[in-house]
Order: structure tokens, then C-alpha cells, then sequence
């Protein structure tokens, strides 16, 4: 993988979960970069490697909306996918308000995840355009 190649974060304290979205978005032909944490994430990400992230919302330390407005304060501009197996209304809506590209229920639909992923990363097919 060359350091120009987008690559799809993943950070989420379930360890199943951080597999399977590994096995997932690995089988969808994209290279994942997956940790355990908000803080390991922050610790090793290149902010100028293009790609996206797809978060839980809700993790030990740094929950995913507190790393959403991490990566707004430092003015790095990462697609963000926020999933969650605990929501409501409100966590929705700031986590939408404050620039994610959504806000996914688990367990995941797969497809839906990676449409969202291929939209993040400009590599839509062209029955996922808007119609005019």
C-alpha cells in the first residue's frame, strides 16, 4: 500500500466488532487500519493519509463524538461514520451536526456500511449517485 492509498480507520473497544468490520471492509478490496482506541488512533494515524473513519460511538476514554471534534480541532478533514449499538435521537443529531457523514445502528448493514465507506472515499459506483 502506497502512503497515497485511502484507507478506511477503524476504531472501536470490541475486539469482534473490530474484526469483523477488518474482514468486512478487507473483502470489500479496501485496506483497514483498525485500533482499540480513540487515543490509539490519535497516537498513530497520518493526518495527511487520505481515507475515512467509521467509529463507536461509545468506548472506554475518548467516545467517538469526543474524537469527531478531536479531528475537527485539529483541522483534520476525515470522513467520519459513526456506529453505535446504543443510540438515541439526540447522539444522533450532534454526531450528524457536527459533520459526520452518518450514523449507523448495530448490528451494521453491511451494505449500507460499505456505500457509506466507497461515498467517503470518492470510489462510488454510479447507481450510488444522486439523481438529479
Amino acid at each position: 500500500m502506497s502512503d497515497r492509498d485511502p484507507v478506511v480507520y477503524v476504531v472501536d473497544d470490541d475486539n469482534a466488532v473490530r474484526h469483523s468490520l477488518e474482514w468486512l471492509l478487507g473483502d470489500g478490496d479496501f485496506d483497514v487500519v483498525s485500533f482499540s482506541s480513540a487515543n490509539e488512533f490519535l497516537e498513530k494515524m497520518d493526518p495527511t493519509q487520505p481515507g475515512c473513519l467509521v467509529v463507536d460511538v461509545r468506548m472506554p476514554g475518548m467516545s467517538g463524538l469526543e474524537l469527531q471534534r478531536e479531528l475537527k480541532a485539529r483541522a483534520i478533514d476525515l470522513p467520519v461514520i459513526i456506529i453505535t449499538g446504543h443510540s438515541d435521537q439526540n447522539m444522533a443529531r450532534r454526531a450528524l451536526s457536527a459533520g459526520a457523514m452518518d450514523f449507523l445502528e448495530k448490528p451494521l448493514d453491511d451494505t449500507m456500511l460499505l456505500t457509506l465507506v466507497r461515498k467517503a472515499l470518492g470510489k462510488g459506483s454510479p447507481e450510488d449517485a444522486p439523481s438529479s
